[in-house]
């Protein structure tokens, strides 16, 4: 029994991560918009969720979100909202022109410039592969794709949170293969691994190899990231789904969420709409029944995002499960 259950909402649970003492709150508020949207809206968008009661914020290198990110925080603390930077939970991520050994610790020093801050609490490489350097854009050109190597960029990695840049480093987008070739090498393993995870693909391999590892699961597209390009309405669209949420009185979000949480994973999602911001938060104080998980348990399981030919997108893999390994 979840012991929130009956609870109001006060506050986001947090979880320990495994190195750097860090403890982050499970749920986060993406800031990465498709389209992309103007700086001032991001800026507002996230002092509104400070002020319902988000406090681990994700944003990257090539979302251009850090600047207006860094922004609201200053404005956050001016205004009362939080008293000091030590109340927010910082996400940003390596961008994969940096994911070479000589580049990790500029392009951190980058994004805390374009955050006003003296560190963050988590970064991330964002994907797997490395790219032409100097070169920020996405897609990724074809010819611009590079093989990463993992042993120096994540020493790299190690170096930015023995530094004290970065309270603590991870992955994105890593395949239980790719995390093994990190673990192989590291003395700091990655605290986190954020990937696609949602009721139609629900990563139970990965999750548990990542457990097995003291690696933390973070998901992203938790809701299908519906209207992105990359995105996909199978999730909202779900008729389990929206069965369980009409019998429970909640929405299609909310049980997507409460499920997610339920696997002992943590979840950024992305709503600039205030009513949704809220109904978002709203997931700690009810369970999912037995019944109900085990239905959700059950939905035909496939790639929700980025599920196609791409091509276009990773250069020379085919598919994103080319990028993958192949582990599904």
């Amino acid at each position: 029994m979840d012991p929130n259950a009956g609870v109001p909402f006060s506050k986001i649970p947090e979880t320990p991560l495994s190195s750097g003492g860090q403890k982050m709150p499970v749920l986060g508020f993406g800031t990465a918009s498709d389209p992309p949207v103007a700086e001032e809206t991001t800026k507002q968008a996230v002092l509104h969720a400070i002020e319902v009661g988000y406090r681990h914020f994700d944003t990257a290198a090539l979302y251009y979100t850090e600047e207006p990110l860094g922004e609201a925080i200053a404005e956050a603390i001016n205004m009362g909202l939080i008293k000091s930077r030590e109340e927010i939970f910082i996400t940003s991520k390596l961008w994969c022109s940096d994911s070479h050994q000589e580049f990790v610790l500029p392009a951190l020093r980058k994004t805390l410039k374009n955050l006003k801050l003296e560190y963050i609490d988590l970064y991330l490489i964002h994907w797997p592969v490395s790219s032409k350097p100097g070169i920020y854009e996405y897609p990724i050109k074809k010819e611009d794709f590079l093989p990463m190597d993992y042993k120096s960029v994540w020493s790299a990695m190690e170096e930015c949170q023995r530094l004290g840049l970065t309270k603590a480093v991870g992955v994105s987008n890593f395949s239980c293969k790719k995390l093994a070739d990190v673990l192989a090498t590291a003395i700091i393993p990655p605290a986190v691994n954020q990937v696609e995870v949602n009721p139609v693909w629900q990563q139970k391999k990965l999750i548990e190899f990542c457990k097995g590892n003291g690696i933390l699961v973070v998901a992203y597209a938790a809701l299908g990231a519906v209207g992105t390009f990359y995105g996909t309405n199978s999730v909202m669209e779900s008729d389990t789904l929206k069965e369980i949420a009409k019998a429970r009185g909640k929405t299609v979000a909310q049980v997507c969420l409460r499920w997610a949480y339920e696997q002992g994973i943590g979840v950024v999602v992305k709503s600039f709409n205030k009513e949704r911001m809220k109904q978002n938060l709203e997931i700690f104080n009810w369970a999912l029944s037995k019944e109900e998980s085990l239905k959700i348990g059950e939905i035909p399981q496939s790639r929700a995002c980025l599920g196609k030919d791409y091509t276009s997108v990773y250069g020379p893999f085919k598919t994103i499960e080319e990028v993958w390994d192949g582990e599904l």
